[in-house]
């Protein structure tokens, strides 16, 4: 299968050993970027013909634009053609817990060895050391412990999980790809390949840095849940119910917004609630955020979403509409800037960031499991 490839990491060669979730995002994040990824696939699976099932399933999306092998790592000769395959890579990429490589006779130290320039990829949940080194765990359990997740909620009310996005994929797959990126430029001058160690706890802390400087501040800058600037404590950023049941956003932040979006409201004169009354001196004084809030909750309630997008529009004023994924495909900003695309009828999100001489592509739909087990590397 001659596959076209795109993108500013076009001659790249990617090795992606067998996971889920996290690992793949980070493999369909190389292809996209123009890399040559190999992804290795279980044995079970290509036997039991689970890598398509139908035209996608939810992971199966996240295996297009690379080949897809099939092997067996428990092999006795598996380790010896995983190392043939590193040794014609630029990377590779795995999701194993720690020493579980090292067992199968693929860890950093034996490839490594016969390809000084590769650039060997690892990403755990809790990292590769330290006394949770070997348990098992998931996104939220990683996010728990640093120290994120306590932080994201309603006020009074338990901590809610933000999907997997924070520990799965921005502190793990976004840290892989970071971390990967940077062992390139630096073997472009050392003409050395490295160990990138990614684990997701750490991402997850790396990713709550703002939030440290608030917490040890001191002098009321940072409180419950719920009660703070950004998480929905103060009035001026956060989500509010419409008449229909629908949410928007504002976040009217800085000064010059939140004067706009005081003048726009209070010039309302909502029949039953009368003027919105937003006094702009209280806009920091984390005493008044309760009341007013409570405020433009009534306000909101007032009127739908859709009327409310059509007052606030070409108003400076940081606003919103809470869209779903099915609504976001299909509002006229993410059209025009074609955020999304269809293959083979299914509609996802399009690769980015943008380049501007480079722009990376989908090269291929998800492929069978194991359907390039023979062909390998183009």
């Amino acid at each position: 299968m001659t596959i076209e490839r795109k993108g500013p990491l076009r001659g790249i060669r990617v090795l992606e050993l067998p996971n889920i979730g996290p690992l793949q995002h980070a493999g369909m994040i190389l292809a996209d970027l123009g890399a040559e990824v190999l992804r290795l696939e279980r044995k079970v699976h290509v036997d039991a013909g689970t890598g398509l099932q139908g035209p996608y399933t939810p992971f199966s999306l996240l295996d297009r634009g690379r080949r897809s092998a099939g092997i067996d790592l428990k092999h006795p000769r598996a380790a010896e053609l995983v190392a043939r395959l590193a040794e014609r890579a630029d990377v590779l990429v795995e999701g194993f817990r720690p020493g579980v490589a090292e067992r199968l006779g693929i860890g950093p130290d034996v490839l490594c060895a016969r390809n000084p320039r590769l650039v060997y990829g690892r990403m755990t949940g809790w990292g590769r050391d330290g006394p949770l080194a070997g348990d098992v765990g998931h996104d939220i359990n990683y996010i728990s412990l640093a120290g994120v997740l306590a932080h994201i909620g309603p006020v009074g009310g338990p901590p809610v999980p933000p999907l997997n996005l924070i520990g799965d994929f921005g502190g793990g797959s976004m840290l892989l790809v970071i971390g990967v990126l940077a062992a390139l430029v630096e073997r472009s001058v050392s003409g050395r390949g490295q160990v990138v160690d990614a684990a997701m706890v750490d991402g997850s802390a790396m990713l709550m840095s703002i939030f440290h400087v608030f917490d040890q501040l001191g002098g009321g800058m940072w409180g419950a849940r719920g009660t703070n600037l950004l998480d929905g404590g103060a009035h001026f950023y956060g989500v509010y119910e419409c008449a229909d049941g629908e949410y928007v956003s504002i976040a009217a932040f800085e000064p010059q917004f939140y004067a706009n979006f005081v003048a726009l409201v209070s010039s309302l004169g909502i029949e039953g609630l009368g003027a919105v009354d937003l006094p702009l001196d209280q806009q920091m004084d984390r005493a008044h955020w309760p009341v007013l809030r409570e405020r433009l909750a009534a306000m909101f309630r007032t009127r739908h979403r859709d009327e409310w997008v059509a007052f606030f529009a070409g108003h400076e004023v940081c606003f919103a509409p809470v869209l779903g994924m099915a609504e976001a495909r299909r509002h006229p900003h993410n059209v025009a800037r074609r955020t999304f695309t269809t293959v083979e009828g299914v509609e996802q999100p399009a690769p980015a960031p943008r380049f501007s001489r480079t722009p990376g592509a989908i090269a291929n739909p998800p492929r069978p499991a194991g359907a390039d087990t023979i062909a390998g590397f183009g």
